[in-house]
């Protein structure tokens, strides 16, 4: 039986673009503009336009939201929502005549990315591809590492456990300092930090996947007299990676902030945290913003990548296949 009309993934996209084409024609208002005439106001006839432009943005998503398809309409829906929440933030913050100081518009933060985009890239070489990557890796690294020693010596879990336990409740604005003053004020500093907050994550996580496999298959490895290495690769860890994973995406997102926060405290002439810090003190938030959204965008394209390297890793998992 065919679905009828309005549930139609064609319709849906449909009217997502025939609603934007409608949003930009707001937009040659004088009050989204900014050049309405001094001590004026918008009128109604803007705010009816803002208001059924709200009804049309929240229609067009939970469209798009309700149908049942690819994971490409799930992107497509969280682009979609993304775009309309930009579009309003430009619109009511032109309309209401915002102080870039206090929050400037998205046209703005675009603007100074384009001026600034050669300043941008190598913070974001100084603090994603140094500080960020190699924290990242190595306290990841570590974590798994010494999970898998604890799961081979159990005895290990009475000293280490409570010791890693301790380093993750060290506030990240008490050791950063130290850590400048112990590796210097390059990115050496900013990566120590971050493998002190994803080390414990990673190790707290791989220890619970490990313990995941079923009783009954671990009975049957010993059952073939596998040894400790044979079980651990052909069946624990297989069982263990949707929790690897969740700890590799949470530590994606802890590696960044971790640096960024990290660079307030002491850092060469680059870096986003060190962009964020200067460039606050002299009220340029446009660049501020430029920086922040630097950030969040690549935090999210690193989930995004982790997300779909899981995929390929675990397809045969039911966590991943009913995503």
């Amino acid at each position: 039986m065919k679905a009828p009309l309005l549930k139609t993934p064609l319709f849906a996209l449909l009217f997502a673009l025939v609603s934007l084409g409608a949003a930009s024609l707001l937009f040659m208002h004088p009050a989204a503009q900014g050049t309405l005439p001094e001590g004026s106001t918008p009128g109604a006839l803007f705010w009816a336009g803002t208001l059924l432009m709200a009804v049309l943005a929240a229609q067009s998503v939970r469209l798009l939201a309700a149908l049942d398809g690819s994971r490409w309409l799930g992107v497509a829906t969280a682009a979609l929502f993304g775009i309309w929440i930009v579009y309003f933030w430009q619109l009511l913050v032109v309309a209401f005549e915002v102080p870039r100081v206090l929050l400037p518009s998205p046209g703005l933060i675009l603007q100074s990315i384009a001026q600034h985009s050669d300043i941008l890239w190598g913070d974001f070489v100084q603090t994603v591809l140094k500080a960020v990557l190699v924290g990242w890796a190595v306290g990841s690294g570590l974590g798994f590492a010494v999970a898998v020693a604890i799961d081979r010596q159990p005895f290990l879990q009475r000293g280490l456990l409570p010791l890693a336990s301790l380093t993750s409740t060290v506030p990240l604005v008490a050791v950063a300092p130290i850590a400048v003053m112990w590796f210097g004020f390059e990115w050496q500093s900013k990566a120590a930090v971050v493998v002190l907050m994803t080390f414990f994550p990673m190790m707290v996580s791989t220890l619970a996947g490990l313990k995941a496999s079923g009783k009954l298959e671990r009975e049957l490895m010993v059952s073939y007299a596998a040894s400790y290495t044979r079980t651990l690769l052909a069946l624990r860890l297989p069982s263990a990676m949707p929790f690897i994973f969740g700890a590799l995406k949470i530590n994606a997102t802890l590696a960044l902030i971790g640096a960024i926060v990290a660079e307030f405290f002491g850092s060469p002439t680059s870096g986003l945290g060190f962009r964020i810090s200067t460039e606050a003190s002299r009220m340029n938030m446009p660049l501020v913003w430029s920086a922040i959204v630097v950030a969040a965008v690549t935090g999210s394209l690193a989930y995004a990548a982790l997300v779909q390297f899981e995929r390929r890793v675990a397809f045969w998992h039911p966590s991943v296949r009913g995503v």
